[in-house]
Formats: structure tokens, C-alpha cells, sequence
């Protein structure tokens, strides 16, 4: 788990309770333990991308999780008032997302508490499909 070292901002905190995580995608159900947290996947502890990583599911994340890229944005459909609002660093990087939405998020960044289910969704392009294996 890497730290963006131009970010300020304390991490969002980590869930306290036991929830849901849907994505919609492929219907997936992840039950969110907040005493089992992901330790050693990309993003903030707790944050989506990390759940997601755990679970197998396949989602770019080119900065490592550290806020530093929009590849991990994801469209949250449930449960976005779960997490603290964007900091202007997410906010400048979904700038460079495309097909921005209103409830678009960096899954990086998205650390829901708990006090909902959540559900969302990888846009179904790939913004890094080039390869570099030339």
C-alpha cells in the first residue's frame, strides 16, 4: 500500500461496521468485515479498489492506489453519502476520467463506514488498453 507523498489530507477512516459491497457489473456480493480489512492491496485501508482486489475482480489502478490517476473510477450507484467527500486531490484526478458522472468516484479513494450497503460499478472501457510489450 503506497502513500501519495503530495497528499496532505489524513486517510478517510475505515469502516466501522459490517456492510455490503455490490458490484453491479457482475452481480459479486462482498461482505465487508471491518475487522478483516485487505492489509496489503492498493488504495486507502478499506477502500473499495482494495475490497475489490482481495475479491479477484480485475479494475486498473495505474498509480497504485495512491490518488495519483483516474483509472480506478468507478460509478457508485448505492451508499456514496458512506464515505467523506472527495478531497480536491480525487476531485482534480476525476477530471482526467472519462464519462464523468455525478456519483463518480476514484475506488481508490472511496472508503464507505459502514452505515449502508454499497453498490458500484467499473465502467465497462479500459482506459490503459494499450500494451508495452513491444
Amino acid at each position: 500500500m503506497g502513500k501519495n507523498p503530495y497528499i496532505d489530507a489524513a486517510a478517510p477512516p475505515p469502516p466501522t461496521r459490517r456492510y455490503r459491497l455490490t458490484l453491479r457489473n457482475t452481480g459479486e456480493v462482498i461482505e465487508v468485515d471491518p475487522g478483516d480489512l485487505p492489509a496489503h492491496y492498493d488504495g486507502q485501508p478499506g477502500s473499495v479498489l482494495s475490497l475489490l482486489l482481495r475479491a479477484g475482480v480485475d479494475i486498473d489502478h495505474s498509480c497504485g492506489g495512491v490518488c495519483a490517476c483516474s483509472t480506478c473510477h468507478v460509478y457508485v450507484h448505492r451508499g456514496i453519502d458512506t464515505s467523506p467527500p472527495p478531497i480536491e486531490e480525487e476531485e482534480d484526478q476525476l477530471d482526467f476520467a472519462p464519462a464523468l458522472r455525478s456519483n463518480s468516484r476514484l475506488a481508490c479513494q472511496f472508503v464507505p463506514d459502514g452505515s449502508e450497503d454499497v453498490e458500484v460499478e467499473v465502467p465497462s472501457w479500459k482506459r490503459n488498453e494499450v500494451s508495452e510489450d513491444h
